[in-house]
């Protein structure tokens, strides 16, 4: 089969025939409709941070496909089935998976990181993590459920916790920005989208924003958050990774206020203890999303609830992946979500 094979650092993806993968008993194999590209992938190709299997390794974690292949003991899947595969693979075992906490397996794995992903032809995946999609989504576009959509949507559920009528500030609307907007939204935050980008704000709005704060524009942003909302927000969500933006998100909060960290730094920040003690606020992080959340979401995204293919504003055949990611690179103002279509 023919994939996208990461090999070192800095280096463009070459295009290689390589093995088929196996399957054991309780596996699936799923011939790929399409994988979205993600930020992650960049750490390993532009920053230089390791992936846990020793390259080469075949990246890509944000899948839907068919099933081409089932093991002897899997019942629930048959032949030419439309799939979702999650991002993050679970244990099921370990104390974090037996307490409801599976995102945090002690033992996870992840697609294009611990094993092969999905940018090729062929992905193999254990039939306990593989969700039916329902034929209401569209298979390609549907793949970005798999991680831009779910982990906002764990990011607002399980770590925001937004209630209907909370202020909610989301800083950066890129393509898990832009859904950490619209599961705000869809679940009765009064979302105030925060970027640079005067496109993505307007973008924000068609998907839920109720307002929009230009940073650039404005003498400071905690202070015009506070004007906006009468104090601060309920909720602050980062979905950037920047150790300035999960400050200035910090300082936009009401006291009690509550601050969710989605977007990856390896930089360290400074946040006022003083205030975290005296206001009562919380800082929390939020990684993927708990295998128990899919079925919810995807039928959320089923009924509209949650838009899908509206995200989805480029397609790249696998041969121009690079291109796909120049543009990731490029921050391109009309660019939310792209797919890769093996």
């Amino acid at each position: 089969m023919k994939a996208a094979v990461f090999h070192e650092p800095n280096t463009p993806l070459p295009i290689e025939d390589i093995p088929e993968p196996s399957i054991g008993n309780d596996d699936v194999l799923v011939k790929v409709a399409a994988c979205g590209v993600c930020h992650t992938d960049l750490h390993y190709i532009d920053h230089g941070v390791p992936t846990f299997k020793k390259p080469p390794l075949v990246l890509g974690h944000e899948a839907s496909g068919t099933i081409a292949k089932t093991g002897s003991g899997v019942k629930n899947f048959r032949e030419g089935d439309s799939v979702l595969i999650p991002a993050v693979l679970s244990c099921g075992t370990c104390d974090f998976c037996r307490t409801g906490r599976e995102n945090i397996c002690a033992s996870m794995r992840m697609f294009g990181n611990n094993v092969d992903g999905s940018y090729a032809e062929y992905v193999a995946a254990p039939a306990k993590d593989v969700f039916h999609l329902p034929s209401e989504i569209p298979l390609e576009e549907g793949s970005i459920i798999a991680d831009a959509i779910s982990t906002p949507f764990h990011a607002v559920k399980n770590r925001a916790e937004v209630k209907a009528g909370d202020n909610v500030v989301v800083l950066g609307c890129g393509g898990v920005g832009m859904n950490v907007v619209q599961v705000a939204a869809a679940v009765g935050g009064i979302v105030i989208a925060v970027d640079i980008s005067d496109k993505k704000l307007e973008l924000a709005r068609s998907f839920g924003a109720a307002a929009t704060v230009n940073p650039s524009k404005v003498d400071k942003l905690g202070k015009e958050i506070k004007k906006l909302t009468g104090g601060g927000a309920d909720i602050a969500i980062e979905a950037i990774g920047n150790p300035k933006t999960i400050e200035a998100a910090f300082g936009t909060l009401r006291k009690g206020g509550r601050l969710v960290v989605v977007g990856y730094t390896a930089d360290d920040i400074k946040i006022s203890a003083a205030k975290i003690m005296y206001f009562e606020m919380e800082i929390r992080g939020s990684l993927g999303c708990r295998p128990v959340d899919y079925p919810r979401l995807i039928e959320l995204c089923r009924v509209k609830k949650i838009k899908v293919a509206e995200q989805v504003t480029h397609r790249f055949p696998l041969e121009k992946i690079n291109d796909a990611f120049d543009l990731l690179r490029g921050h391109d103002d009309t660019a939310l979500r792209s797919i890769v279509i093996p």
